[in-house]
Order: structure tokens, then C-alpha cells, then sequence
């Protein structure tokens, strides 16, 4: 079985990071992708997706990422059911990445608070394993 989803998109609103109650950060944010394809009216269509990321990637995507940052997410698709507050049975899709890429977009800094991001390396993957991506 095979479940990989790689996304380009740019964040929706600023991350918001947890802990869980063993201390494990989370942070959970959205980010909106482009269809690639107008609608019968000429509209670019746009899906907004949600993405969470754990432990040291967490607080990374926490502390320098902020709403309209680019950003490439690596990850898993996982489907969720919950009770809504009427307690209805509800599923979600999100995002559950394994690597998340700080992607230059032109700006001079666009980083929060004019805290600039640790320098990409060679292979641009931030954390995660180390495997190859097989293509």
C-alpha cells in the first residue's frame, strides 16, 4: 500500500502549536493549493488543506512560519472521525507530514518578526527520515 501526498502551498493563517499531555509538541496549520486548472467561468479553484506536524519539525513550522509563507509538505493523508458539538459524527482530511520545506518565495524577509529560518541545505527536506523519495 502506498499513501504519499507532496503539497505546494502557501499558509492560510499563523501556525498554532500544542503539546500533547506527555509534552510532544504538535502544531497544526493550513495552507491553500491551486488546482492548476480554471472552472467553466475562468476561476482558479483552490483547495485549502490542513496539515499537523510533531516534535521538532513542530515547533520549526511554529516559530518560522506565519500566514502567507510558502511552504512544500510531505506526508501521509490521514481520514479522522470526531462528535461535533451536537454530537454528529464528523470525518477529516489532513496532512500528516513526515518533512516540511521553508520555500523562498522573493521576499526579502518574510519570516515573523524578521526572524529568518535556518538556511536550507543541499537537499532541502527539513527532518523526517531520511528516505529516498522513489522517483
Amino acid at each position: 500500500m502506498l499513501n504519499s501526498c507532496i503539497l505546494i502551498g502557501r499558509l492560510v493563517r499563523d501556525p498554532e502549536m500544542n503539546y500533547t499531555a506527555q509534552g510532544t509538541p504538535v502544531t497544526r496549520f493550513t495552507i491553500a493549493v491551486d488546482r492548476g486548472f480554471a472552472d467553466t467561468s475562468g476561476k482558479k479553484q483552490t483547495d485549502f488543506v490542513d496539515v499537523v506536524v510533531w516534535r521538532d519539525q513542530a515547533e520549526s513550522v511554529a516559530k518560522y512560519l506565519a500566514k502567507g509563507r510558502l511552504v512544500t509538505v510531505q506526508g501521509r493523508l490521514q481520514i479522522r472521525s470526531y462528535d461535533d458539538s451536537q454530537g454528529v459524527r464528523r470525518k477529516a482530511a489532513e496532512i500528516v507530514a513526515q518533512r516540511v520545506v521553508f520555500m523562498p518565495d522573493g521576499k526579502k524577509n518574510d519570516a515573523p518578526g524578521g526572524v529568518e529560518p535556518p538556511p536550507l541545505p543541499e537537499d532541502p527536506w527539513v527532518g523526517g527520515d531520511d528516505e529516498p523519495i522513489p522517483f
